[in-house]
């Protein structure tokens, strides 16, 4: 194990299954993750050489992750979700939300094993973007390989023009939206924690003066949906040249979230750290924070994200 400590926070190398076990009970108040959702190659050890190949990324045989439909995949996220939820349920004050980002087809197995672990699912907020990459394939290859002869698999060609496997174009991913019981009622419960409630003054919408929803688009997204629903577009540099991590999170969300949640010198957790997003979000706006992070390649861009060389 390497940890990294400093004044505004703390980062981990290791495996949250482990590394969570060493943080007190109740300490936490707010826990922001984007864990990997099991997606084809994209297993909880996300080997950075793997999900990052072109073998990975151009032909059918080896399709991009998440492209591929395994019935599977949904019950073991489902099992390897709950310890990591009851973990983080032990360690997050009462009151303490737990908000995770999913994907749309394996978002019910993560909300289940949350509530299982003892959260109260409170809601599930929607996060909108325009860009993505169509995943619906056509049988093209598939009406190649049939034993039958050139007529019939024209035939077959000409019918099956412009169906496609039932993968549409993704343009949200919906965020589990948890809470941590408290242990009296809201209010005896905010004067002994300082959590468990939202701060309505962090708006949102293009002029900063919408009330807070459980919707939220990028800047690509017309007028009338940027007027209610827009968190600022992030800078083009935030990322950072060195940051090869393939699902970086914008700051302006992670932001948005965090603030809607706690206050200044409270203490955000991310079991997942990944590049680092959600922690250089928390230190932003006055937070400390706690990452952890399993690869070391990964480990290390967030070091350098949050300024530690």
């Amino acid at each position: 194990m390497k940890t990294t400590i400093f004044d505004e926070g703390k980062i981990v190398f290791g495996d949250c299954l482990v590394e969570l076990d060493d943080i007190d009970d109740s300490s936490i108040h707010f826990c922001l993750t984007d864990p990997p959702y099991g997606l084809d190659l994209m297993s909880e050890g996300w080997d950075v050489k793997t999900v990052h190949s072109k073998k990975n990324m151009s032909c059918v045989t080896s399709l991009p992750s998440g492209m591929k439909f395994n019935r599977q995949q949904s019950y073991d996220l489902e099992k390897w979700m709950i310890p990591v939820a009851e973990k983080i349920f032990r360690i997050l004050k009462p009151g303490s939300f737990f908000c995770v980002f999913s994907s749309p087809r394996l978002y019910h197995r993560v909300a289940c094993s949350i509530e299982d672990a003892g959260f109260e699912i409170r809601d599930m907020y929607e996060w909108l973007y325009l860009q993505n990459q169509p995943k619906a394939m056509s049988l093209t290859h598939v009406i190649e390989k049939r034993k039958v002869d050139d007529v019939k698999k024209q035939e077959l060609k000409t019918i099956l023009d412009k169906w496609k496997t039932p993968q549409v174009k993704s343009n949200h991913e919906p965020i589990v939206f948890a809470m941590k019981p408290t242990d009296s009622d809201f209010l005896n419960n905010y004067d002994k924690y300082h959590v468990g409630l939202v701060n309505t003054e962090n708006k949102i919408g293009s002029e900063n003066n919408m009330f807070p929803s459980n919707v939220l688009c990028d800047s690509e997204c017309d007028e009338s949906l940027q007027k209610h629903f827009l968190v600022s577009k992030p800078s083009k540099s935030e990322k950072g040249n060195f940051n090869n991590h393939k699902t970086v999170k914008p700051l302006a969300l992670c932001e948005y979230l965090i603030a809607l949640t706690t206050r200044e010198g409270q203490c955000v957790l991310d079991p997942f750290a990944g590049s680092g997003s959600i922690l250089v979000a928390a230190k932003n706006i006055g937070r400390k924070y706690y990452g952890i992070e399993l690869n070391e390649e990964y480990y290390k861009i967030i070091r350098q994200r949050v300024g530690i060389i």
